[in-house]
């Protein structure tokens, strides 16, 4: 199982930790070093431009841009992925979109994960002139013309929405043919997407066992996914397991033998789903040390124990 650390405070959706919403550009380093350092497989971001006001009370109204934090991410870090959860692709144009990513995957060696969704948030859309009823086409079309740029010597695409031709376009990403694509999304559409792309990743989240094994049983039936060995099933939700009567910092050591077992049993659920990709539980922490503290202590205590096949 390969783990995504989400960076805390990218956000202050509420009900995150406080502590995280005041984070310091020091203190994100700190993060993103300790995470390189351990043995986590990549660190994620997430992207709105901006919030609707009827989501702010769910979603709150700071969210840090992706692509520089991903940018950053990439100059702090020698060894550790850089991901989102997810990138929003109707937001951008493919051009402007292929040299960023591209950019980050060369200033860090190789490491970017393009993690992608259609988005939902149609007050977005109507702000940057996205009619928010093509997104799905418009992202097929960005998919395509983002490899077409990052493979072609003479790059060319014609499509309903994008026109590219007689452009250099340099550089390449490091990795070859490109950087791992893995799409979120439930319906059959992004299904289909992911299935011809390295991953798929359950978005939006909130979804029982029961209801994904038809999305699996649709998804493994597709043409496209024969013959990929290597296609990661990113499950994104986690239940709340802590269970005691203070946070991570003041718990004993029964406490945490105790979340540590529940969260094996939730990983091994996971594996038997044929999941191979989570983000990090959390268990709930009131300070920055606290939870760099339950990163070496997951690392250490629960890590060792898992499939991290």
């Amino acid at each position: 199982m390969k783990l995504n650390v989400a960076l805390p405070g990218n956000h202050h959706i509420p009900g995150t930790p406080e502590w995280s919403w005041r984070l310091s550009p020091a203190d994100w380093r700190r993060v993103a070093t300790t995470v390189d350092q351990l043995g986590y497989d990549a660190l994620s971001t997430s992207e709105h431009l901006a919030m609707p006001y009827e989501e702010v009370p769910r979603l709150g109204p700071y969210w840090l841009h992706a692509l520089s934090v991903m940018a950053f991410v990439a100059g702090t870090t020698d060894r550790v992925r850089i991901d989102t959860s997810v990138l929003v692709l109707p937001y951008h144009q493919p051009l402007d979109l292929a040299k960023a990513l591209s950019t980050i995957d060369v200033l860090s060696a190789g490491r970017l994960n393009v993690s992608v969704g259609v988005g939902h948030a149609e007050r977005e859309f109507e702000a940057l002139g996205v009619p928010f009823t093509e997104r799905g086409a418009r992202s097929d079309e960005i998919l395509a013309a983002m490899k077409e740029l990052w493979s072609a010597d003479e790059p060319a695409f014609h499509g309903r929405f994008y026109d590219i031709e007689g452009l250099a376009f340099e550089p390449k990403p490091v990795q070859k043919p490109r950087p791992p694509i893995y799409v979120g999304g439930n319906s059959e559409a992004a299904l289909r997407r992911a299935a011809r792309h390295e991953g798929w990743m359950c978005n939006p989240s909130r979804m029982a066992f029961d209801d994904v094994h038809p999305i699996l049983d649709y998804l493994r039936g597709r043409p496209e996914l024969a013959g990929k060995p290597d296609f990661d099933l990113f499950w994104l939700p986690s239940p709340d397991m802590w269970e005691g009567p203070a946070g991570f910092g003041g718990a004993s050591a029964a406490v945490r033998d105790g979340y540590r077992e529940r969260l094996l049993g939730w990983f091994a659920e996971l594996a038997g789903l044929g999941m191979t990709r989570n983000t990090l539980p959390l268990a709930p922490t009131g300070t920055l040390e606290e939870y760099l503290d339950y990163l070496h202590w997951f690392d250490q205590e629960v890590a060792p124990q898992m499939d991290r096949s």
